[in-house]
């Protein structure tokens, strides 16, 4: 297995801080899931243009609308065939559509 490029200290501080701020976006975003103040279709929208977004787990993400917790999500995906590894970007049409009819806006 090959070896982490190395990085000076400036860069290690810019990556640690870029990694920083692509979590506290994913869980601000998880958080306005969970209270209702954005959408399923609203992320899917900005998954579009945001790379941080678009690398979310869908499993994650359906955890934190509000009514379903760990076993409904993982049942949902289940049921349609969504892989637990699958991340928002990886969505195939027919899942980001019956999705979308499950959580409407």
């Amino acid at each position: 297995m090959p070896l982490p490029p190395e990085l000076s200290p400036d860069q290690r501080q810019a990556a640690l801080a870029k990694a920083g701020a692509a979590r506290r976006l994913r869980a601000e975003l998880k958080d306005k899931l969970k209270m209702g103040s954005t959408s399923l279709p609203e992320l899917f929208g900005m998954a579009e243009t945001d790379e941080t977004v678009a690398k979310m787990k869908v499993l994650t993400v359906l955890e934190s609308l509000p009514g379903l917790g760990k076993v409904k999500a993982r049942r949902l995906m289940e049921e349609l065939n969504i892989s637990e590894s699958r991340r928002i970007r990886g969505l195939g049409s027919q899942q980001r559509e019956t999705l979308l009819k499950r959580f409407p806006a």
